[in-house]
């Protein structure tokens, strides 16, 4: 497995990468578009040729949020989401932010363990937030994290 930066030129990729996780993918251009705001960021995980997993962040005004992570279904429970986000939160840290947000389904337990293993604590929720077409609106719990303590 190799941790490499992405840029709008994986765009096509990471596309690909985000339905892994999501059912309404965003396609290559919304990738590419967003690459072209400020402090935006991404990180792949390569296994071999394949795209085993990615995120892409935005760092701003002393802030980072966590736009979109996904893993391949067929290496889950291996590490890779903590691998892109304790990658991601040193980025963000040496880019100068103090805090990072996320949003987090609230149906996605394994997501949401992740993230208080990390240290993220509740911040906000927001009802009906994705859609889940037939199965309905599920909310999203808004997390955040300090990035200026130790233990973080």
């Amino acid at each position: 497995m190799r941790l490499d930066w992405a840029t709008a030129d994986d765009a096509e990729a990471l596309a690909a990468a985000h339905a892994f996780g999501f059912p309404h993918r965003w396609d290559a251009k919304a990738f590419a578009d967003l690459f072209d705001g400020p402090g935006v960021f991404g990180l792949m995980i390569r296994d071999g040729e394949d795209l085993a997993g990615m995120a892409l962040c935005r760092t701003v005004l002393g802030e980072m949020e966590v736009l979109t992570i996904a893993v391949d279904p067929q290496r889950r429970r291996r590490g890779l989401a903590r691998a892109l986000m304790t990658a991601a939160l040193g980025a963000a840290r040496e880019a100068g932010a103090e805090a990072c947000f996320l949003e987090v389904a609230a149906d996605n337990a394994a997501a949401e363990a992740l993230y208080r293993a990390l240290g993220f604590r509740d911040a906000g929720l927001r009802r009906a937030y994705y859609d889940r077409g037939p199965a309905g609106r599920v909310d999203a719990r808004v997390m955040r994290l300090d990035l200026t303590s130790d233990a973080a």
